[in-house]
């Protein structure tokens, strides 16, 4: 699993001109999901951004994780996060699992996010056509693999 997770002032998904969801002052997260994933991507990753402690404390620091500000959580599924450009200027996404596999482990991965996090996580639609809207904030953004634990 691969997710580009950004600080936000705030975050909005839209489908066909209407906002879907949206949150104010807290973390956007871009998942992609690929064929190799297993529930234990879903445990450790889920843990790892919940506690991750990119806001700022009094000394404006950062050494807060969402879990410690009114923070709210927006997950988004992104499949192009697994695209191979190696080869040619057409991006392959073998890597990417295929949707009827994808969605039971984005499904997991909400519900783990929301209980490491202790916080509802609003997500967009799980392989619509989405225009996200974001005020990156610092900006911070991370990005981070469950198969390169760095």
């Amino acid at each position: 699993m691969k997710a580009v997770i950004q600080r936000v002032s705030q975050a909005s998904v839209c489908i066909k001109g209407q906002i879907y969801s949206q949150i104010q002052q807290g973390l956007l997260i871009f998942l992609g999901i690929e064929h190799s994933d297993k529930e234990q991507d879903v445990v450790w990753l889920s843990k790892k951004i919940a506690n991750l402690r990119i806001f700022a404390d009094e000394n404006n620091q950062m050494n807060k994780s969402v879990i410690d500000t009114k923070g709210q959580i927006l997950l988004v599924s992104q499949f192009t996060l697994h695209a191979k450009t190696k080869k040619g200027n057409r991006p392959s996404f073998i890597e990417a699992a295929r949707p009827e596999d994808a969605k039971p482990l984005y499904e997991s991965f909400v519900e783990r996010l929301s209980i490491e996090s202790q916080k509802q996580v609003i997500t967009g639609k799980f392989g619509a056509n989405m225009q996200v809207d974001l005020c990156n904030d610092g900006p911070v953004t991370l990005i981070i693999d469950s198969k390169n634990k760095e």
